[in-house]
């Protein structure tokens, strides 16, 4: 007697791609070490909810919580085999998402996400270059050279703000010397 073999079918989309990057960078460890876990919480911990709420979003361009219980039912195979984590649909109803939101909203806490999070993917090299172009994307960042901080004040701001000062110094001191040089 053989028995037939059992066969689910999910869409996949990109979000196991965007599932392993986020694993990649450690974001649900990120998450999970300043969030923390309250001792009555059962089901995922808040970084997992966080990834996976985020590959959702990045995955659909839909920020609503809504259709991510949803949407976490069709795919629960795949997210169950990329994260290793055993998924509970009410791991990620509307209450739980606006908790997590909740917990994410504190400066505190969403600063010392941000400021792990950028020492994983930001680096500074010391490049001499005669021209700079910089983008106007805004990022978070910390360190120092040299004893200049960059990204001072934690936004690109600062770096451009010393860019600016030093060519406005440099154009000066040019200018100077050409109308004092016969």
């Amino acid at each position: 007697m053989t028995t037939e073999p059992i066969i689910t079918s999910e869409r996949v989309d990109d979000f196991p791609l965007l599932l392993a990057s986020m694993l990649q960078l450690g974001l649900p460890d990120i998450f999970d070490h300043h969030m923390g876990r309250h001792g009555l919480h059962q089901g995922l911990s808040w970084g997992w909810i966080a990834s996976i709420w985020l590959a959702h979003l990045l995955t659909k361009s839909n920020h609503r919580k809504q259709p991510v219980q949803t949407w976490v039912k069709q795919a629960h195979e795949t997210i169950e085999k990329i994260t290793g984590q055993k998924v509970r649909e009410l791991d990620f109803t509307d209450d739980r998402l606006t908790l997590l939101l909740r917990r994410l909203s504190k400066p505190d806490t969403w600063q010392a996400i941000e400021k792990e999070l950028s020492q994983n993917i930001i680096r500074v090299y010391d490049l001499k270059a005669k021209q700079v172009r910089l983008d106007a994307t805004t990022v978070s960042g910390n360190g120092t050279r040299n004893g200049w901080k960059y990204f001072k004040d934690n936004t690109i701001f600062g770096f451009l703000d010393y860019l600016w000062n030093t060519v406005q110094k440099t154009s000066f001191q040019e200018e100077k010397k050409r109308s004092y040089c016969p």
